[in-house]
């Protein structure tokens, strides 16, 4: 821990570098909020607090206060919610800004659901940048959004997010298997696999690109593992556009019984 962090003494930083100072706030996986010194250790209200306005950007302190304590009186509520900014702001560099009666994160802190939503949609639109990295480290890193938390506004995040991210993945594996980079695009579509089992889209993408390295076996055993999988749990057999991926080869189905 830094003597700062013990004394309670702010860091003598420079102007400039102050001004760079970025907090990144995580929201999948484990809540965590990050500074320059490392994790910063933040109260549960407060943790929920900055949740919120992470995945909603700006919202009024009655919504907010409503949302976040809909168990109290609306009186108790505010008065949590004033008590959660207040110890916010006790910060050298405060983390919640206000505009009158809404609250919104400050500038300088960054939200991992942003990154990743950044990257998935620019993979998903008609004209994606062909700048972007190869393998945009967002839509791989992390797990599921918040888990453990179970309060009703995450339910719906957290879905977007998931199909987001399949989505997203589904497309650079694709994109991948184009440029010929079947390592990455194996990859991308192997993570999206991993989200969602039962997903026969992710593993079209995973038949493609063996199918794009001339891995017909590979690509056979893959669709048969999933068959299996899918009449396992669902009792039912893979589209037509899937077996479709095999139009000169019979296609192994389960025999009658």
């Amino acid at each position: 821990m830094a003597w700062s962090e013990l004394t309670g003494e702010a860091p003598r930083t420079h102007p400039a570098a102050r001004e760079r100072e970025v907090t990144r706030l995580c929201l999948f996986g484990a809540f965590r909020l990050e500074g320059a010194n490392g994790t910063i250790a933040v109260p549960a209200n407060e943790q929920r607090l900055l949740a919120y306005l992470g995945l909603h950007k700006r919202a009024s302190r009655s919504v907010v206060a409503g949302t976040l304590w809909p168990e109290v009186t609306e009186e108790h509520a505010h008065g949590s919610l004033r008590t959660a900014l207040w110890r916010l702001r006790r910060g050298r560099r405060p983390t919640v800004c206000a505009d009158g009666d809404h609250l919104y994160l400050s500038d300088a802190v960054r939200v991992d659901v942003d990154d990743l939503a950044r990257a998935a949609l620019r993979l998903t639109g008609s004209a994606p940048d062909p700048t972007d990295p190869a393998l945009p480290p967002a839509l791989l890193e992390g797990g599921e959004l918040l888990p453990g938390w179970d309060a009703e506004w995450i339910f719906f995040e957290r879905e977007r997010l998931r199909q987001l991210r399949l989505h997203a993945l589904e497309a650079l594996s694709a994109r991948l298997t184009r440029r010929g980079c079947y390592a990455l695009a194996l990859e991308a579509a192997l993570r999206c696999v991993a989200i969602e089992p039962l997903r026969e889209s992710a593993h079209c993408a995973l038949v493609a690109v063996h199918l794009a390295e001339h891995n017909v076996a590979e690509a056979l055993r893959h669709y048969e593992a999933f068959r299996r999988l899918l009449s396992e749990e669902l009792g039912l057999e893979p589209s037509a556009r899937f077996t479709g991926m095999f139009p000169n080869r019979t296609v192994p189905y389960p025999s009658s019984t």
